[in-house]
């Protein structure tokens, strides 16, 4: 006998020989499998379907609207004005007006727009930094990239996955994936800013005498004993020389003296670095189509104290420059900066 326990009140029941159920059994089986797919693919199409992105209006501006949350790690501006919770507010509508410090790496600014940014054919958002191209005298801090949907539609960037927009060192071996550091706050206005990473190193954030008059821990966040960031970690770039430098990277990275930066700086005199949304990739490398973000997120990617002599801490240029840290000055929707 088998029954079968449908939509009906009471389950029903047919006599059958043994070969007919079991001809039975494999049927109800198959349809069962088939219920279960239609379900899975109904969720994934209605969560995908409850993703409502915000349109573009004659109201909409092109600059930053709000920002979410600064959280710098240690470094020489943080606590000044460059590194503070009200200068990060000043990039609200506008850019080029002012600087964010992220300090060092792990650093990072999450601010968003009056519209979701649209992933149209070539660039979609543009971000402003301050990276020297001189000849020999290039100084960049490269900050890495990540955006996020608003999946459940609330303007708050809390439930959906942030995914990395991949520059040009994302898959070189030299990267490090899910690098983690932590900062300890020395308490004091004397002392480095020590740290210590998930590869088995420790150092310091050095404190250098061109700003020595404050700590260099980030006094407004909450944990003021220490704190961890984990992000992707970007190789050294940095050169002893006449003049120190730290060489940018070939493309995908903000505060980034690359090749897209320098030709903007000749053809507009206001230059910007550019990322395409379809670069977004997963925690796996695993490329994402995104048709919409909503949120965007840059942090510090190099873990560098600007000392081409390190460990060493002596030499007396080893802290004329301080730590590499991604300088963030407005951002931009690229669909209508260029009226694409």
């Amino acid at each position: 006998m088998v029954c079968y326990h449908g939509r009906y009140s009471r389950p029903f029941c047919i006599c059958l020989s043994i070969n007919h159920q079991y001809h039975m059994k494999k049927v109800l089986s198959l349809l069962l499998v088939s219920a279960i797919g239609l379900s899975a693919c109904k969720k994934d199409k209605e969560e995908k379907e409850g993703y409502t992105p915000r349109p573009v209006t004659a109201a909409s501006k092109k600059f930053i609207s709000k920002i979410y949350e600064y959280l710098p790690a240690p470094g020489q501006f943080i606590n000044e004005s460059l590194g503070s919770p009200e200068n990060a507010e000043k990039l609200v509508g506008d850019a080029r007006t002012t600087l964010v410090s992220l300090g060092g790496f792990g650093g990072s600014l999450t601010f968003g727009f009056d519209h979701s940014i649209e992933n149209i054919n070539g660039a979609d958002l543009g971000i402003y930094g301050n990276p020297l191209t001189g000849t020999n005298a290039e100084w960049s801090e490269a900050g890495i990239v990540m955006v996020m949907q608003d999946l459940n539609n609330n303007g708050i960037p809390d439930d959906g996955t942030w995914y990395e927009l991949a520059g040009s060192e994302h898959g070189k071996p030299e990267t490090i994936k899910n690098y983690k550091i932590t900062y300890y706050n020395p308490k004091n206005m004397t002392d480095d800013v020590r740290w210590t990473d998930n590869q088995g190193k420790e150092g310091y954030v050095l404190r250098n005498i061109f700003h020595n008059k404050k700590e260099y821990y980030p006094s407004w966040i909450k944990d003021q004993d220490q704190v961890s960031f984990t992000g992707t970690l970007l190789k050294n770039t940095l050169h002893d020389g006449p003049i120190i430098t730290n060489k940018p990277f070939e493309w995908g990275y903000a505060d980034n003296g690359s090749a897209d930066y320098k030709q903007l700086m000749d053809d507009t005199g206001s230059p910007y670095n550019s990322f395409d949304i379809s670069w977004a990739v997963d925690g796996n490398g695993n490329k994402i189509d995104l048709p919409y973000i909503d949120f965007v997120k840059v942090y510090t990617g190099q873990n560098s104290n600007g000392n081409p002599y390190e460990p060493d801490k002596t030499n007396p240029r080893s802290r004329y420059l301080g730590e590499v840290s991604t300088e963030i000055g407005g951002a931009i929707d690229l669909k209508i900066h260029l009226n694409k």
